[in-house]
């Protein structure tokens, strides 16, 4: 059987997409269902407003970093399960093997890291080409010069507040002045991408996360493993209002 079976195409994915109103204005909180109970997805998802909030797909392979998580069947299941705005990224090496697979199970926006790319510049066409929004993830030992040759043309630049490959770290502070270096050459440059950051964010991190430039927030254990995740997740919306 593939390992798209089940899966929309990319042509309906993408028709899908044009049907729905993305959240594209921040803030914007993206609950990340890696630390979900995916005995009980259905509920996980139901979590996130669609019209404001993102669903972050964490997808690792056990060679770029050392976990192993999904791969697109499950994006396909929970593009089935919501019509929110499903934020995939792909903590894999060689990602650009499979761009069209996620595109296909209904990925909305595809990030891949900057260190696991052959081709960097070939790596983010081929998710622009899929008809995806491109994203460009840079990991805490990578300085941000080392993503600026393509900076202007993306519409995401996700930085890293830990070390990818495990939920539930200890968030990174110093990882704020690289925030606030993107933002800064963002509006130096007139780029319109969005700053989103993942790792250890929850209330106490996302508000000074926020006040450095960061717009998008990636938030696992903080609402899933909560005693209360709806109330965890609108405390996390108050805290970057």
């Amino acid at each position: 059987m593939s390992a798209n079976a089940g899966a929309p195409s990319g042509r309906s994915a993408a028709g899908a997409m044009a049907a729905r109103a993305l959240p594209l204005t921040p803030p914007i909180v993206a609950p990340s269902i890696l630390s979900a109970d995916f005995s009980r997805l259905a509920e996980a998802l139901a979590l996130p407003d669609p019209a404001r909030d993102w669903v972050h797909c964490d997808v690792m392979d056990n060679h770029f970093v050392p976990n192993l998580t999904f791969g697109p069947l499950i994006v396909a299941a929970a593009r089935r399960l919501t019509p929110a705005f499903l934020d995939v990224h792909l903590m894999i090496e060689e990602p650009e093997r499979l761009v069209t697979a996620f595109r296909g199970a209904g990925a909305d926006q595809i990030t891949v890291h900057l260190e696991a790319c052959a081709d960097v510049g070939a790596t983010l066409a081929a998710v622009r080409a899929s008809g995806a929004r491109v994203g460009l993830a840079i990991k805490p030992g990578t300085p941000l010069d080392h993503a600026e040759p393509w900076m202007q043309d993306l519409d995401l630049l996700l930085v890293m507040t830990v070390e990818p490959g495990f939920g539930g770290q200890a968030f990174m502070p110093d990882m704020l002045e690289k925030v606030s270096a993107a933002k800064a050459w963002r509006e130096s440059h007139g780029a319109k991408f969005l700053i989103e950051v993942d790792g250890g964010i929850g209330e106490t991190t996302a508000k000074p996360s926020r006040a450095a430039g960061a717009e998008v927030f990636v938030a696992g254990n903080s609402i899933y493993g909560a005693a209360n995740p709806t109330m965890a997740l609108a405390v996390i919306r108050g805290a970057v209002a």
